[in-house]
């Protein structure tokens, strides 16, 4: 296994963190976006190529998707970032730039963290409401730097969690590394192919207006088709 890179894991937990919050609590300037949190989290990782092309296919799968109420939907940052830095870490770790089975690999690996992003957001929305009975009486009372501080309370969970996710999955890339560098030719041709097979079901759905949970299956649904169909091929000796 190679040593790991704490830079990257520092760096990627921190743009985590900080856009779950953008994304949320504090300016909402479309920073959170797929495609800008991806793409940004590329280049601060060193390698833009990554960041964008797993980015667009994220943004793919959540265009459509949206918080109505109290319905809220998956949390389309946290795998966006998280399969960007994947890729990316990848990349530095093979001492080479990004790959087509690269991107895959961030996408499948991160894909879960859209759901499960939401259950925590929600659970952690949940103990934010605590604190607000106390900012609203001290708003009342006019003691605003108390105010202050119940808004610091209510929001740094949401920088470490998300944050420590995405570094979670940053360590991830270096784990596995090794075992993506001596891949089966026809599997890492699999991947390889898989990441235009979602973009093309991604983008597809997202035209339909289709919801993005759904996008999300079908766009793996195509992967694991074309990866199967490759090793097949591969097998057999035609080569696509």
């Amino acid at each position: 296994m190679l040593s790991f890179s704490w830079w990257h894991i520092l760096v990627a937990g921190i743009w985590g963190g900080l856009l779950s919050l953008e994304r949320r609590a504090f300016l909402q300037a479309m920073f959170s976006r797929p495609l800008v949190a991806a793409t940004f989290a590329g280049v601060l990782l060193g390698d833009a190529h990554a960041g964008v092309y797993v980015g667009l296919v994220f943004e793919l799968f959540y265009l459509g998707g949206a918080s109505l109420g109290g319905a809220h939907a998956d949390h389309e940052t946290l795998p966006a970032v998280a399969g960007a830095a994947f890729a990316a870490s990848l990349a530095d770790a093979s001492d080479g730039p990004s790959t087509a089975a690269m991107w895959s690999l961030g996408i499948l690996m991160a894909a879960p963290l859209g759901p499960l992003g939401r259950v925590i957001e929600n659970a952690l929305d949940r103990r934010a409401a605590r604190y607000l009975g106390a900012a609203l009486s001290s708003a009342d009372l006019g003691n605003f730097k108390r105010v202050s501080r119940q808004n610091l309370w209510a929001m740094w969970p949401h920088l470490v969690v998300f944050g420590a996710i995405t570094s979670a999955f940053t360590w991830l890339a270096w784990g596995l590394s090794g075992l993506e560098q001596h891949l089966p030719l026809q599997l890492a041709r699999g991947l390889a192919w898989a990441f235009p097979a979602m973009a093309s079901v991604a983008a597809a759905m997202a035209v339909r207006g289709s919801r993005s949970r759904r996008a999300v299956r079908w766009a793996g649904a195509a992967a694991a088709l074309t990866i199967a169909a490759s090793a097949v091929m591969s097998l057999t000796g035609a080569h696509p």
